[in-house]
């Protein structure tokens, strides 16, 4: 593993500094060795900047399938010019921390568009994620997403509670929740998530950066200004 992440560094450093510069130095592999080894400080930004090449090259297989919602599962403003896709599951801790830094962008930002993808991984989490979609195909995500949020972890009673405190239509929601676009809904997050290689929950798609975890605030505001360094 060390040999693999020095050799992707030693790539990385020829493409920054070209071709012609790396013949005319005579800079070999030890002697780059020497020099990072001499100058460990540009390792961090390096490596930030390899992660980062490496998530746009994810992203680009997935296209603009990311950033497309399920019907109405979006918060902010729908026809925001700036886009933060959220990938979450309502049994996630650290999704459930993430939830100012969430409703602080939202505030923020008239601008900001968040498309939720409901990524039901944790156990017991999978009802509450259709049940979440069946909220949105009544124009009740938000209400849904934030009482779920606001309430216990999922199960049975906690997304009925949701579901009231949203207001839902709960015979047309049940069917919605058991229906095959829902089913077809989760299978795509799914596939979305192997694809950008996310482990977990939350992640995050911000100004053309892929990001894992509970990452902040600024740094969320950073990916979507794009100021975000890696």
């Amino acid at each position: 593993m060390q040999r693999f992440f020095f050799t992707a560094l030693i790539a990385l450093v020829f493409g920054f500094v070209g071709a012609g510069l790396w013949s005319l130095s005579g800079l070999g592999e030890p002697r780059m060795r020497a020099w990072l080894v001499a100058n460990p400080d540009v390792l961090p930004e390096m490596a930030s900047a390899l992660e980062r090449r490496e998530g746009q090259a994810r992203l680009a297989e997935v296209g603009e399938e990311v950033a497309r919602p399920f019907p109405g599962a979006v918060l902010g403003n729908p026809a925001g010019k700036r886009t933060l896709v959220k990938f979450t599951d309502y049994g996630c801790s650290f999704c459930r921390s993430s939830e100012a830094d969430v409703q602080r962008l939202v505030a923020s930002d008239p601008e900001l568009r968040i498309v939720v993808r409901e990524w039901p991984i944790f156990k017991g989490s999978e009802e509450a994620a259709r049940m979440a979609l069946a909220a949105a195909e009544q124009g009740r995500y938000a209400a849904f997403y934030t009482a779920m949020f606001a309430g216990d972890p999922p199960s049975p009673a906690s997304v009925a509670r949701a579901a009231a405190k949203a207001g839902l239509d709960m015979e047309r929601a049940r069917r919605v929740a058991a229906s095959n676009a829902v089913a077809a809904e989760l299978a795509s997050t799914m596939q979305l998530a192997r694809t950008l290689r996310f482990t977990g929950t939350p992640s995050w798609v911000a100004g053309g950066q892929v990001l894992e975890g509970a990452v902040g605030y600024e740094r969320l505001k950073a990916a979507l200004d794009g100021t975000e360094a890696g």
